[in-house]
């Protein structure tokens, strides 16, 4: 009697499954594998078969690994992914019998060129890429090995689905909330759009065709070329301000100065006598005030390295990419350049100065339309205000309202005696509003021009005019106080008199009317029916007379951003 009859029936059994189990788990392993597995062919007609194969394979094993292709290698857009190659059988589509296609060196090249876009060529798998092309031109083995061709292939497909999603929504959009995730944008949006690429050969135009057609976008980019040919992409010493040791701010300053080629690397002590005289010629050289003085101003010049600079023009970018477009006609506020500009038919018919909310009490981002216009405005004291300034004044002097032209008024609209409030009982608010009578001498100034928001904002005049001559002018309770105000009413009344006329109807008012209410010190308020769309926005840099110019980042906005999403980010 053999062996194996000798076994129990049982245990016999028990043998036969785990038979089964193991060949199927060897099945299994076929079907889902890494793309680091070398799988040499040998010959190039067999190459398509084989990574066509392979690609379903690595997808799959994708899958089961968190978007994961190998132990190093992760794609971005896995569904998308999935998606693109299960409607195409798994073909690769950058190469064909161990050659690239042309539109392989197109998307090469777009991935090199990134900077110009405002990305960094890191977040599409260049430098894997770049290794992977290197090495199929140094090793014919390397052509022949199926897993590098169908991981080449997913690499770039993935990199076009990232940038195609960074050139349309930019970076600053939470994952949860991206395009990426929703299902019915996939194949409306990513496959379609790298198809019919592929049809047209026309992958590098498909990529440019998803940018904002906002005319302030294309210039800005379009000056990019020439910021990034002269980058000095140096990794320089970040300076920290305020500092708790002077000796080792001092020797963290001389070492930055060092690098930008000031200072004496020999010397042996650093004290603040060496630190000032290096300061000077740091000072002189970029055209700031000369007091040795290793200040703010200093600190901050040195921080704005070129690879920052790139940070804020790429988050700008990023910022009218969540634009995307904009009206003909419109206002526009940018609240780091302190500057309202107004666009008729696209072109700017108005610019001017403005003055917008301190960093404490910030003007907020927002898009809204002007609905209807204020002559000689009384101000209502915003709740946050009183809470803050106008309280604790009262528990010290009941006579602060009157010295300051204000009046407290009930729900009924009379007026309330403050010397008759117990105002030690109120902590976080009032029962009244505060509220300061019309007048050249009212905050608003003479005008107001109202607009929907939920953050009871507003434009207006002022009756602190002399402001405008700040170079700083972050200094109100979070509206915009614009100097030429009479300017933009003008350009609001004659816009909204055409729109009525096209109507066939009769404006209640006109621009001589206007300037009558002004003269008499009349309190109008004016409806306006074409809405003239307002957009209160935060952009630090902008481009003039074909040069890129930066504004402080007076909210730290744009720092918050950098942290957040380019903290890792290098060239």
């Amino acid at each position: 009697m053999s062996s194996i009859c000798r076994i129990p029936v049982k245990l016999r059994f028990i043998i036969l499954i785990s038979a089964l189990c193991l060949s199927f788990t060897l099945f299994s392993c076929k079907q889902k594998h890494s793309a680091e597995e070398p799988q040499i062919v040998t010959t190039p007609e067999q190459m398509n078969s084989k990574v066509s194969d392979n690609l379903k394979a690595v997808l799959a094993f994708a899958k089961d690994n968190n978007g994961n292709i190998s132990d190093s290698l992760k794609v971005f857009s896995l569904n998308i992914l999935d998606g693109f190659y299960s409607k195409n059988n798994y073909k690769a589509i950058w190469s064909t019998s161990e050659k690239w296609l042309p539109e392989a060196d197109t998307i090469f090249d777009f991935i090199q060129n990134a900077a110009l876009y405002g990305l960094y060529p890191s977040d599409y798998h260049y430098y894997e890429m770049e290794k992977i092309r290197k090495g199929m031109n140094m090793d014919s083995l390397s052509r022949e090995n199926a897993a590098i061709w169908t991981k080449a292939d997913l690499l770039m497909t993935d990199a076009y689905f990232h940038i195609l999603k960074d050139m349309y929504e930019g970076r600053l959009v939470d994952d949860s909330v991206s395009i990426i995730q929703k299902k019915s944008i996939i194949d409306s949006f990513f496959v379609k759009k790298l198809q019919r690429a592929l049809d047209s050969n026309r992958v590098g135009e498909s990529l440019l065709s998803v940018e904002p057609t906002i005319p302030a976008y294309q210039e800005l980019r379009g000056n990019m070329k020439d910021f990034v040919q002269k980058m000095d992409t140096s990794q320089f010493l970040h300076v920290k301000i305020p500092y708790q040791d002077t000796l080792a701010f001092y020797l963290t300053l001389h070492r930055r100065l060092l690098q930008g080629g000031i200072g004496d690397s020999s010397a042996k002590r650093i004290d603040s006598i060496i630190i000032r005289k290096e300061i000077r010629k740091y000072q002189e050289r970029e055209k700031l005030k000369v007091d040795g003085k290793p200040g703010p101003e200093v600190v901050n010049s040195l921080n704005f390295t070129d690879n920052e600079k790139f940070k804020r023009i790429a988050i700008t970018l990023d910022r009218y990419k969540q634009l995307r477009s904009l009206p003909a006609t419109f206002i526009w506020v940018n609240i780091p350049a302190f500057k309202l500009k107004v666009y008729k038919n696209d072109t700017i018919v108005l610019e001017s100065k403005v003055i917008v909310g301190k960093p404490d009490t910030r003007t907020p981002v927002l898009k809204s339309a002007i609905t209807d216009m204020v002559t000689f405005p009384q101000w209502t004291i915003p709740e946050s205000i009183i809470k803050k300034d106008i309280l604790p004044a009262l528990k010290k002097n009941p006579g602060y309202l009157r010295s300051k032209g204000f009046s407290l008024v009930g729900s009924d609209g009379e007026t309330v005696d403050p010397f008759s409030v117990d105002w030690k009982k109120y902590k976080t608010g009032i029962p009244w509003k505060v509220v300061q009578g019309s007048g050249d001498d009212n905050a608003l100034g003479i005008f107001k021009f109202n607009f929907n928001n939920p953050y009871s904002v507003y434009l207006h005049d002022t009756n602190q005019r002399y402001l405008f001559g700040n170079t700083y002018r972050a200094l109100s309770h979070g509206c915009v106080r614009v100097q030429k105000w009479k300017d933009l009413a003008l350009i609001i009344s004659d816009l909204d008199s055409s729109y009525l006329a096209k109507k066939d109807r009769k404006p209640s008012y006109n621009l001589d009317s206007l300037n009558t209410w002004l003269k008499n010190n009349n309190r109008k308020r004016i409806m306006v029916y074409n809405r003239i769309p307002v957009y209160i926005q935060y952009f630090t840099c902008e481009d003039k007379d074909d040069k890129i110019i930066f504004y402080n980042d007076i909210y730290s906005n744009d720092e918050y951003l950098a942290e957040k999403y380019f903290k890792h980010k290098h060239f």
